[in-house]
C-alpha cells in the first residue's frame, strides 16, 4: 500500500505542472503568432500576448491552402492505413500463432526484422514498385514467353495492359504503408496470452479457424485494437515524406503537404501568422482522436501489460 504524503503530492504536482508548461509553451507561441498580423509577427521582441486576428488568419489559411480537399484526402488515406494495417496485422499474427506450417518462425522473424527498414530506408524501391505495379508480372510473363505468345496469336499487347501507374492515387498512398511489423508482433504477443482452453473449447464446439478468430479472438482484442488504432491514426495523419514524394498534383496532396506549402520561403512575404494558424486545424483531428478515445487507449495499454 502506497502512503500519501503532503510534501510528495505537492512535489509531484509541481513536476507535472512544469512538464505541462514545457509541452504547451510551443503551442502557446504558435497560437500567439497565429493571432497577429504579418508586421506584428516580425516584431522584436516577439509579443507574448495574443492578438485579435486568429479567426481571420485561420479562414485565410484554410482558403489559401485549399484545405477542404486536402482534409478529405488525409482522412481517406489515414483511415485506409489504419484499416489496412489492422487487417493485415491481425491475420498475420493469427497465422503465426495458431497455424503450424513449414518455416512459420522464419516468416515471423522476417516480419520482425522488417522493423529495421522504415519507409525512409526503402523509399526508392517502394516508389519504383508503386509507380510500375505491373512490372513484376510483365517480367514473369516475358520469362515464360507468355507475352510473345499472346501477341502472336491474338495481337493483344499484354505489356501495354500491365502498365499500372499508381502515382497520384489513393491506392498508391495507402497500399505501401499497410504492412506493419510492430502491429503484427503486438497481436502475436497478445494471442499467446489467450488460454489454450479457449481454442480447445472452440474445436469441441465445431468452430473452424475463421469462426474462432471472429467470435473469440477479435472480441478479446478490442482494447488492443482501439489503442493501436490511435497510434496508427497518428502515424497515418502525420505522414509527410511519402505523400510529398508520391503526389505531384495538388488535388491528391494531404493536409501535411498543404501546411508545408504555407511555410514562407525566400523572397516571399513572411506570413508566419497564416502558417501558425493553419497548424492548429491540421493538428486538430489527431488531438480529437486522442481525447475521445483516451479511455480505450489507456485500457489497451494496461491490458497489453498483463
Amino acid at each position: 500500500m502506497v502512503e500519501r504524503h503532503t510534501g510528495l503530492s505537492i512535489f509531484c504536482h509541481v513536476v507535472l505542472l512544469i512538464g505541462a508548461a514545457v509541452v504547451c509553451m510551443p503551442l502557446y507561441f504558435a497560437f500567439v503568432a497565429g493571432s497577429l498580423t504579418v508586421g506584428e509577427v516580425q516584431q522584436v521582441p516577439f509579443p507574448l500576448v495574443p492578438g485579435g486576428h486568429f479567426v481571420e488568419n485561420t479562414v485565410l489559411a484554410w482558403n489559401e491552402g485549399q484545405f477542404s480537399r486536402l482534409y478529405v484526402n488525409s482522412l481517406i488515406v489515414t483511415i485506409g492505413i489504419v484499416v489496412g494495417k489492422l487487417t493485415v496485422s491481425l491475420i498475420a499474427g493469427f497465422a503465426v500463432t495458431y497455424f503450424r506450417f513449414p518455416f512459420r518462425m522464419t516468416a515471423f522473424w522476417l516480419i520482425f526484422i522488417s522493423l529495421m527498414l522504415p519507409v525512409e530506408v526503402r523509399i526508392i524501391p517502394t516508389y519504383e514498385a508503386v509507380a510500375d505495379a505491373g512490372g513484376p508480372l510483365r517480367s514473369l510473363f516475358e520469362a515464360i514467353g507468355l507475352t510473345g505468345f499472346i501477341a502472336d496469336r491474338t495481337g493483344y499487347q499484354l505489356d501495354a495492359a500491365l502498365q499500372w501507374n499508381m502515382i497520384n492515387s489513393y491506392g498508391g498512398l495507402i497500399l505501401p504503408l499497410i504492412a506493419s511489423a510492430s502491429a503484427t508482433f503486438l497481436f502475436r504477443q497478445f494471442f499467446l496470452t489467450v488460454p489454450d482452453e479457449l481454442c480447445e473449447a472452440a474445436k469441441l464446439d465445431g468452430a473452424g479457424p475463421l469462426k474462432f478468430f471472429w467470435d473469440v479472438l477479435l472480441p478479446l482484442s478490442r482494447a488492443n485494437i482501439a489503442a493501436l488504432s490511435i497510434i496508427l491514426f497518428l502515424y497515418g495523419w502525420n505522414q509527410y515524406l511519402w505523400p510529398l514524394l508520391f503526389t505531384t498534383e495538388k488535388a491528391m496532396a494531404t493536409a501535411m503537404i498543404g501546411l508545408k506549402d504555407l511555410i514562407p520561403v525566400a523572397d516571399a512575404q513572411p506570413a508566419w501568422n497564416i502558417a501558425m494558424a493553419a497548424s492548429f486545424f491540421v493538428m486538430a483531428p489527431p488531438a480529437l482522436v486522442i481525447l475521445l478515445m483516451q479511455r480505450w487507449f489507456t485500457k489497451g495499454l494496461v491490458d497489453s501489460s498483463k
